[in-house]
């Protein structure tokens, strides 16, 4: 198992703290679009997106991440409509739990309007590619997930093609860390992703999921978003509804590498393989322990 050495180890959100260097944080999607990519608009409704969440936290989910525009091609959303849709979702959650919240955009209008109603962390899954967001994140003080991709927002990007998937992923990564340091954003706020499948084919994916320490090596905490994804789909020869098992061996393969938060659908599942894992790394305790302890569990008389 690889142990990154973490610039900033401990992480402090609103509500909590997490110290990645002895935990991996479950992160769950929730998503309040009438076509998201895992469950086609079943979490479209407020009522809908707010239940999920909370069922998410009381499934053991370290974070909650709340998107109102999917990631994949499509039509332009004004900032205040995708406002409209993930605001009221973080302000009931954030009345109801400490959870860590994360919101899905890459509009700074949204990402103001979503700090303002309580989330803790801007989850660009663009890179920036908007040039105020790293202002906002700097002036507000919050944590920003930092993502590869390569296409401009919502957009089609044909045949990505990488001499060195992970050597430019880093590199890229690498840049965009300098980019925001020097906007005055706090390493002590910064998630790196690698962004699976984003402006990426198979192959590449699977590159990088393998040689995740590299990604992990530079110093942030590292985020997996592997959760039911085409590439899966793809080695695998499933649908969606069926990936559930090719995702959790996904994030056990980032974590092994280094990964410490995994961005998943399926929560109970996900938190069982990363508590697993984590009492395999002396990072916690099991939750009891019988078998072949003779002072809790004597021999049967012979």
């Amino acid at each position: 198992m690889f142990l990154p050495q973490l610039k900033y180890p401990l992480h402090t959100f609103s509500g909590r703290s997490i110290d990645f260097s002895r935990r991996v944080a479950v992160m769950a999607v929730v998503n309040r679009t009438p076509d998201s990519f895992y469950d086609a608009g079943s979490t479209f409704g407020l009522d809908q997106a707010v239940n999920a969440s909370l069922h998410a936290v009381d499934a053991g989910a370290d974070w909650v991440d709340i998107g109102g525009v999917p990631f994949s091609p499509g039509p332009a959303l004004s900032w205040r409509e995708e406002a409209e849709r993930v605001v009221p979702v973080i302000a009931k959650l954030r009345a109801q739990s400490d959870v860590v919240i994360s919101v899905d955009t890459f509009l700074p209008e949204v990402a103001r309007a979503a700090i303002d109603a309580g989330a803790d962390v801007i989850n660009d899954t663009t890179g920036f590619s908007h040039p105020q967001m790293a202002q906002v994140v700097a002036e507000t003080g919050v944590h920003v997930v930092i993502t590869h991709s390569l296409a401009e927002p919502r957009t089609i990007y044909p045949r990505p093609q990488y001499q060195d998937v992970i050597g430019e992923v880093r590199e890229y990564l690498q840049r965009k860390l300098t980019h925001a340091r020097e906007t005055g954003i706090s390493g002590e706020k910064i998630i790196i992703d690698p962004g699976h499948d984003l402006n990426k084919n198979t192959r590449h994916t699977l590159d990088l999921t393998a040689g995740f320490s590299a990604i992990a090596e530079l110093g942030y905490p590292a985020l997996a978003a592997v959760s039911n994804k085409d590439f899966i789909g793809e080695t695998l020869d499933l649908p969606k509804q069926e990936r559930m098992l090719g995702s959790m061996v996904a994030a056990t393969m980032c974590i092994m590498g280094g990964a410490r938060v995994i961005r998943m659908h399926n929560i109970p599942e996900s938190v069982q393989t990363v508590r697993l894992i984590e009492a395999a790394a002396g990072w916690r305790e099991p939750a009891y322990q019988i078998h072949n302890m003779s002072e809790v569990n004597p021999p049967a008389h012979r």
